[in-house]
This record gives C-alpha cells, structure tokens and sequence, in this order.
C-alpha cells in the first residue's frame, strides 16, 4: 500500500507541475492553428536551398503537431510546392517543439533547457534539412484534383477550395471559438494519452527506479545517448509526454545530453515516419535523414552537457529553486482537474465544428 501510494503521490506532483503550462500551451497552440495561414506557410517553403530550410525549421518550432500529426501536414506542404529539404527541416522542428512542450519543458525541467531545447531542436532540423540538400529534388508538380475543387464555384475544371473560397473569411469571433476547439479537444484527443503515461511512466521512474541503477547503467555519456537514441527513434512519444520521463531519470542522475536526445528523437520520429519518408521520397533520402538526425542530435547533445558542466548547474538544485519560486498550489490543482477533465471530455464526447 505504501509503494502504490507513493507512486500516486510523485505522479500527481509530476501532472500538477505541467498542468498550467499545459493548458496556456494549448490555448497559444489553437491561436497559431486558426490564425495562421498555411498557404502563408507553403509560399516560403517552395525552393530546394538553405532559406527555405530556415524558414521552415523557425515556421516549425512553435507549431502544436506530433510526430504522427506532422506527416500529413508535411505531405500538404509538399503538395502546395514546398521543397524536399525544407520538408525535412519541418519534420525535425515541428513535432519535437510546440508552445505547449515549451512551457511544459519550463515547467519540469527549467528555464535553461526549455531555452536549449529550442536553439538545439532549430539547429537539428537546419542539418537535417541541409543533408537533405545533398540529393536532388525531384518534385512533380500535381494537376488540381477533384476533391481539391471549390463546389462553389461554376468553374470547377479549374479552381482550386483555398484560391475560390479565400473570400470567405470567418470574423474574429468564429476564429476564437475555433481555436478554442483545436486547442482544447482536438490537441487534447491527440496527445492526452501520451501525456498520462508520460506522467505514469516518470512517476514510476521517480519512485521505483534507484539512482544506483542510473549510475550503474547510464552513467556512461555516450552509452546513455547512445541508449536514449536507440528508445527514441523507433518510439512515438509526442514532444509533451516525454519530458516527465527525462525529468524523472535526470533526477536520478542521467546526464542532461542523453536526456536531449531522447527530447529530439523520440518526438522526431517513429516507424510510421519511416515509412512515409521513404515511400514519398526514396529510401536513399530516409536513410540521409536518419543519419543526420543522429548526428546532430549527438552534437546537440554533447554540447548541451558542455554548456551544462560550463555554467556549473546542478538538477536538483535547480529544481527546488525553480518550483519553490513556481506557480501557488491552488492553482497547480484546478489546472490538473481541468486538464484532467478535458482529457476524458476528449476521448467519450464528439465535438461538432
């Protein structure tokens, strides 16, 4: 009874710290969904050279899509002109950063990582995107299909929904409630799964796990990336619901670099991505992706145990500073119960449009 109790009790620590990050992440991840135009996205992501893998490893970082989520974003980009290198770069910088794991990577691992994880996440997708630039791009610009034409218009043969309804503009109201409904159900129905177990798996860690077994199996720095890279890259773990267990694990010892590289691999890729790359692109660029993904999320994370050891800073430590100068506890509660309950809302009730 003991030991179920006292993994309850790190469990709700662990949800009652992100919980108000979470939910002010997914307000701002509705906002950016509904207000920011993709047609403004894809018309800056359509040549095969270094500006467009920059434009669409900034375009990516503060936009709300997991690893899944991501790849039919990614194929709609290339489908409206976007370059293969640039598409790449936004496979890297969306689903290992959003503004809800931002504030959540604050939240539980601090101000530091939350800065680094977005510098490392930008420069990875810029190398990934880069090695991408090694390969021609191939792109075969499609015809206007027949589920792309506007039923509004006379002249179907032709006009593609977005150039015939761009007229046809929701007002500011419709546009809030939309992104309210994005932000707060949709999000919610896609990624609170992977947040719960997230949070069940770094409790669990937390509690059970002893720092002996850190030091003994992962005390290693590039046996633990090298570790940390093999459970990531196969894996689907959205970019929210990993951080409790690097929290968990850092507070048990892991080195901060091989916590960064599962941030960057696990998010960044999966199976499903795998497969995707190579059917729509050769296998040849999937493996090009592979390889630089793993190579630059080892730079990053050596770099990031250098700025560590730099600066002298110390998890724990850093840690109790940060949640004692943190948000009061009543506010922590009700963020978990409405988090909580927007997660179950999520999954047993339909939400019409």
């Amino acid at each position: 009874m003991d030991m179920l109790s006292g993994f309850l009790l790190e469990t709700v620590r662990l949800f009652n710290t992100m919980s108000p990050y979470l939910l002010y992440g997914f307000l701002m991840a509705g906002v950016l969904k509904v207000f920011l135009r993709e047609d403004f996205v894809a018309r800056h992501l359509g040549t095969h050279d270094f500006m467009s893998i920059l434009k669409a490893s900034i375009f990516g970082i503060p936009l709300p899509l997991c690893s899944c989520g991501v790849i039919p974003a990614a194929l709609g980009l290339r489908k409206q002109g976007a370059s293969k290198a640039a598409i790449f770069s936004f496979l890297i910088s969306t689903p290992t950063t959003g503004v809800d794991s931002i504030l959540a990577t604050y939240a539980l691992l601090g101000g530091f990582y939350a800065g680094f994880r977005v510098f490392a996440t930008f420069i990875v997708a810029l190398i990934v995107g880069a090695a991408a630039l090694l390969i021609k791009d191939v792109h075969k610009d499609g015809e206007v299909k027949d589920d792309d034409k506007c039923p509004h218009c006379k002249d179907e043969s032709s006009t593609p929904v977005k150039a015939c309804c761009a007229s046809e503009k929701p007002h500011f109201g419709s546009k809030l409630l939309l992104a309210l409904r994005y932000g707060f159900y949709d999000l919610l129905k896609d990624s609170g799964r992977s947040i719960l177990i997230g949070v069940l798996i770094g409790g669990a860690i937390s509690y059970f796990v002893p720092v002996s077994f850190v030091e003994q199996y992962l005390g290693n720095i590039w046996i633990s990336m090298l570790v940390m890279m093999a459970i990531g890259i196969p894996m689907y773990v959205c970019s929210t619901g990993s951080i409790p267990v690097v929290a968990a694990l850092m507070m048990k010892g892991l080195n901060p670099g091989a916590g960064f590289v599962f941030l960057i691999t696990g998010p960044a890729t999966n199976t499903v991505s795998f497969a995707v790359i190579a059917r729509e692109f050769g296998v040849k660029s999937m493996l090009l992706f592979l390889l630089s993904l793993v190579v630059g999320s080892l730079l990053m994370g050596v770099m990031f145990n250098w700025a560590w050891g730099y600066f002298g800073l110390n998890f724990p430590a850093l840690m109790q500073h940060h949640h004692m100068g943190g948000l009061p506890g009543w506010v922590n509660v009700i963020s978990s119960l409405a988090l909580l309950g927007g997660i179950i809302i999520s999954w047993k009730k339909p939400i019409r449009r």
